[in-house]
């Protein structure tokens, strides 16, 4: 065999034994790594038409009536909504973490300007106010304008349609929880969607939202979900409710 030959040959073999250690190696590197918590299957769910309900949701008003709510007889129920006047009104079930759709819309006349235009608001647990309002060009203090978490912080952005027009609020609340003494243990947060745009990103909860005084924190367990009547006939519609809860793994002693 001449030079070039046996060169050729040892070229070939040092591919061949460089390759298979590259091959072993990489099965060696990509041994799956299992982290031995034993989880529960997810439920299936359908997700429903487009805006709700999916099959898991409680539905709270699907246009017909406000039998699920106390003082719903003070509000009239009309063409597929519910229009707010005398007083607010809250679900007769008591909810803790949940996520909530809700349609609203506020008056297409223009009355008003600031706080007292297009007016509501839809509360959790305590007292946590989600702010609804007239915000489309119209001027106001910024937590306090629609999608604010109410006297605690802003929305991230203004997503307001004009007045008239239907708005939804996709809502992610995680209720707080205090101790048997009464004491804060992890506070409340909230996520939210105003018509798919992320306007408060796992805000946390400070305490109550209130006009008057600093947010506090008060002990409570699972609370209605109550929509406010703040003057103006704010009209909402399809209000669906999905409680959640973390899944309970088995873990590896």
């Amino acid at each position: 065999m001449s030079h070039a030959g046996w060169s050729c040959s040892r070229s070939v073999t040092r591919l061949f034994v460089f390759g298979t250690v590259l091959a072993i190696g990489s099965i060696v590197m990509s041994k799956e790594w299992v982290s031995g918590i034993i989880w529960p299957e997810p439920a299936v769910v359908d997700p429903g038409p487009v805006g709700g309900p999916p099959s898991d949701a409680i539905v709270l008003f699907d246009g017909k009536d406000l039998s699920q709510w106390q003082g719903g007889d003070k509000w009239l129920v009309q063409d597929g909504c519910a229009t707010a006047r005398a007083g607010e009104i809250h679900t007769k079930a008591l909810f803790g973490d949940c996520q909530l759709h809700i349609e609203w819309a506020t008056p297409e006349e223009v009355k008003g300007s600031g706080q007292g235009r297009g007016n509501s608001g839809v509360f959790f647990g305590s007292k946590y106010e989600v702010q609804v309002l007239d915000s489309f060009e119209n001027k106001t203090y910024f937590d306090g304008q629609a999608g604010s978490l109410y006297k605690t912080k802003p929305p991230l952005v203004n997503a307001c349609r004009k007045p008239g027009e239907w708005q939804s609020y996709d809502i992610i609340y995680s209720a707080p929880k205090f101790n048997e003494h009464g004491q804060l243990t992890k506070p409340g947060y909230f996520t939210v969607l105003h018509n798919g745009v992320l306007i408060q990103n796992h805000t946390e909860l400070l305490g109550d939202t209130d006009y008057e005084q600093p947010p506090t924190y008060h002990a409570h367990g699972p609370s209605p979900i109550r929509l406010q009547f703040h003057g103006n006939p704010v009209r909402f519609r399809n209000i669906w409710l999905r409680e959640l809860s973390e899944p309970q793994p088995q873990r590896p002693e």
